[in-house]
C-alpha cells in the first residue's frame, strides 16, 4: 500500500490563505476516512478533520473551527483543506491519513507538508 500524498503546503503572512490537498494512492480499495493532522516539531500530533465515507466531513478541531474548511473532490479520492486567516500557531507540518479496507482496519500516513505563518 502507498502512501497518500499531501502538497499546497509554503509560508504565508499571517491572514493569509492556503489550501491543502491530499489524494489517496491509486487503486486503494474501499476508502474509508480521509483525515488530516498536525504537528509542531517536540510536541503531539493534533487531529484537525477528518472525511469519511459514511457521513463526509466530520468535524474540526474546535480551535480551528470557521477557518478551516476541508472538502472531498466527488470525482477523485483528494480532500482539501482551505485554511484561511492563518496565524502564527497554525504553523506546523500537515499530515494526511487514510483508513482504508476490510473494516477500515488500515491506515497509511503520508510524509506531511510544512505551513509556516509568519507575523
Amino acid at each position: 500500500q502507498g502512501q497518500p500524498v499531501e502538497s499546497g503546503g509554503g509560508s504565508v503572512q499571517a491572514g493569509g490563505s492556503l489550501r491543502l490537498s491530499c489524494t489517496a494512492p491509486a487503486g486503494t480499495s474501499n476508502i474509508c476516512g480521509l483525515h488530516w493532522y498536525r504537528q509542531v516539531a517536540g510536541r503531539q500530533r493534533e487531529w484537525v478533520s477528518s472525511w469519511r465515507h459514511d457521513v463526509g466531513v466530520t468535524g474540526y478541531d474546535a480551535s480551528l473551527k470557521g477557518r478551516f474548511t476541508l472538502s472531498k473532490d466527488k470525482a477523485k479520492d483528494t480532500v482539501y483543506l482551505e485554511m484561511n486567516n492563518l496565524k502564527p500557531e497554525d504553523t506546523a507540518t500537515y499530515f494526511c491519513k487514510i483508513t482504508f479496507g476490510w473494516g477500515c482496519a488500515s491506515d497509511s500516513w503520508g510524509q506531511g507538508t510544512q505551513v509556516t505563518v509568519s507575523l
